[in-house]
C-alpha cells in the first residue's frame, strides 16, 4: 500500500528481457533503496514492483508481460526518470490517498496549460475507468496522488503545482505521452456493493452474518495532493 506521495525521482538503469515476455529492470533510486532489502515492494511510476536485489543505490525488480503490457511501464527505456516511492508504514501521515500500486488503465496528455504559478494538465482516460473519476475525488497519475479539478466523458484535468511539476515526472511529460492511472480503490468497493444489493445478488465474503453492508454508514474521504 502507498499514499500517492512521490520520494525520488530515479532512473531507469537498464531493462533486460528475460523468458517469454517479462522483463527485468534495474532502477537507481538512493533513497528509496537506503533501507530496501528483497521482497520489498517500491512503487515504479505507480506500479507496485517487488526488490528483487539492491546494490550501490539500484534496485532491480522482475516485471511480468501482464505489467507491461497493461501499463505504461513497457515504454520505458534506460534513463527515463521514474518516480519512486516506498510501500507506506503503519503510523506514517497518509499525506495523499490509499493506493494500491495496481494500474487500472493508461491514459494519455492531451493538452497543458500553464498558469503564473500552477499548470493544468488534462489527460485522455479509458472510457471504462471514467465512472470512477469525480471532480474534486482522488486519482493517481504516475505514482502522484492527484484531485481532480474538473472531468469529462473521456477525460479529467488536475492542477499541478511547482513541487510536483519540479520533483515528479510530471512536469516533463508532453502531449501524447502515455501514464499509469490508478482511479480510488473505495469507488470500486462502493460500486461492487451496491450493485450486488441493488440486483439482488449475494456480496461474496461480505462478513459474518447480521452484519448488514448498509450499516456501514460512514464515508471515507481521502485527499489528494497536487
Amino acid at each position: 500500500m502507498f499514499t500517492g506521495i512521490v520520494e525520488e525521482l530515479g532512473e531507469v538503469v537498464r531493462i533486460t528481457e528475460t523468458a517469454g515476455d517479462s522483463a527485468l529492470v534495474a532502477v537507481r533510486g538512493p533513497l528509496v533503496t537506503s533501507d530496501a532489502r528483497h521482497g520489498d515492494s517500491i512503487a515504479v511510476n505507480g506500479v507496485c514492483l517487488t526488490v528483487v536485489d539492491v546494490s550501490d543505490g539500484t534496485f532491480t525488480a522482475d516485471v511480468m508481460g501482464e505489467t507491461l503490457r497493461r501499463s505504461a511501464l513497457g515504454a520505458l527505456r534506460a534513463g527515463d526518470p521514474v518516480n519512486l516511492e516506498r510501500a507506506a508504514a503503519l503510523g506514517s501521515r497518509l499525506g495523499g490517498h490509499l493506493v494500491q500500486g495496481h494500474v487500472d488503465g493508461v491514459g494519455e496528455v492531451i493538452a497543458r496549460e500553464p498558469a503564473a504559478q500552477w499548470e493544468t494538465v488534462r489527460f485522455r482516460l479509458p472510457a471504462a475507468l471514467a465512472r470512477y473519476v469525480v471532480e474534486k475525488g482522488s486519482i493517481t497519475v504516475d505514482g502522484v496522488s492527484l484531485t481532480v479539478a474538473g472531468v469529462g466523458p473521456d477525460w479529467f484535468a488536475v492542477g499541478l503545482i511547482p513541487t510536483t511539476l519540479k520533483l515528479t515526472t510530471l512536469g516533463a511529460r508532453g502531449v501524447g505521452d502515455p501514464v499509469n492511472l490508478e482511479v480510488d480503490v473505495l469507488a470500486k468497493y462502493v460500486e461492487r456493493l451496491l450493485g450486488a444489493r441493488l440486483d439482488g445478488s449475494a456480496v461474496p465474503d461480505a462478513g459474518p452474518p447480521g452484519l448488514p453492508v448498509a450499516g456501514l454508514s460512514g464515508a471515507a474521504a481521502t485527499g489528494g495532493a497536487a
